[in-house]
This record gives structure tokens, C-alpha cells and sequence, in this order.
């Protein structure tokens, strides 16, 4: 019987590997080489996480020169989903529970990154003692900051302060919002 072929799914790793073994064998090509010519697309999985007041928890990695949220880059054969809680866990601590989605964004391609789908999930609100009390667990990372989407906006790319834009819409009004470059289409 196969197995669960990545442990973060976030779905239930017995239905997981029970859905795995119905889909059959792997599937082979039937014209070699197609599938290398199929482009990649990456995927990553961030989490909106807010305080009472309605401000966005951002982290601030070291490794580029704009805020963040929690998430990251979904690892071969990961959900974004998965992907989100994972990196929730080593940014800010296991407290966090990612919820339902809220929005999933097609960026294009920008210099050395390829062009992806970002999926943004509810992270809820964190009651005033626990957002007190937030700090990161991440190396990457110098810290966390709450901030007001304007007060963030000289300090994420545009696109991004678009897709929190919708992410808190679509929290609010319990919806899935899908868009392209931050548009809601």
C-alpha cells in the first residue's frame, strides 16, 4: 500500500494514503518528455493573523528588505496549506492555528522568482495577551511587528498589501476571494 508521500499534508494521513491508492499505479508518460515541458509553478501558504485592534501580524526577515506575514514556500508534494502551518510553527510558535482559506492570488513572474499562487489563510485574531506575547522562534527572522495595512504599505510590495486587503475581506465577510496580482477577479 503506498503511503502518505509527505507527513505535513494537512489532510488525515489515512484518507490521504487511501486517496493515493485509489488514483492507482503512478502514472507514466505517454508521450516521453511532455511532462518536463510543463512549466513549474511555485505555491506558498501564508496565514493573517491579526490583533483586537485589527492590525496584520508582519514578521521581518533578514533575508529581503520587506515585511512579511507568516507562511512560506510549499516543500515538494506539500499543500500550501501544510506549508503555512509549518512555517507558522517555526516562525512564531505552534499557538497559531491556520484556518480556513481566504484568498488565492496568482503573482507573475518578478526577477529570480517564478511565476505562483499565494494562498492566504485565517489565522484569527490573538486576544491582547497573546499578541503581547508574540515573538519569533525563526532565525531567518529580526522579529514581528502589528501593523495597520496603511502603516505596512511603504514596507510590503503592493501586491501583497492587496492581497491582505482581500484576505481581511474575505475573513470578515466569510468568503474565498480568487485574484490575479492582488485583484480580485
Amino acid at each position: 500500500m503506498k503511503t502518505n508521500p509527505h507527513p505535513s499534508t494537512c489532510v488525515d494521513a489515512e484518507i490521504f494514503a487511501a486517496d493515493v491508492e485509489l488514483e492507482g499505479p503512478p502514472e507514466v508518460e505517454f508521450n516521453p518528455g511532455i511532462a518536463s515541458r510543463i512549466p513549474a509553478k511555485g505555491s506558498a501558504g501564508g496565514a493573517l493573523v491579526r490583533n483586537t485592534s485589527g492590525q496584520v501580524l508582519f514578521v521581518v526577515p533578514m533575508y529581503k528588505p520587506f515585511l512579511d506575514i507568516p507562511g512560506g514556500i510549499a516543500d515538494a508534494n506539500e499543500s500550501p496549506k501544510a506549508a503555512c502551518q509549518r512555517e507558522v510553527v517555526e516562525e512564531i510558535g505552534p499557538d497559531i492555528a491556520v484556518g480556513r482559506l481566504l484568498v488565492v492570488d496568482w503573482i507573475p513572474r518578478n526577477g529570480v522568482w517564478r511565476d505562483s499562487h499565494q494562498f492566504v489563510f485565517d489565522g484569527g485574531v490573538l486576544t491582547d495577551e497573546q499578541a503581547s506575547a508574540a515573538r519569533t522562534h525563526d532565525d531567518e527572522l529580526t522579529g514581528v511587528r502589528f501593523l495597520s495595512l496603511d502603516e505596512a504599505a511603504p514596507r510590503i510590495h503592493p501586491s501583497l498589501h492587496r492581497r491582505l486587503e482581500l484576505a481581511v475581506n474575505a475573513a470578515e465577510s466569510g468568503t474565498t476571494i480568487y485574484a490575479e496580482f492582488g485583484h480580485a477577479l
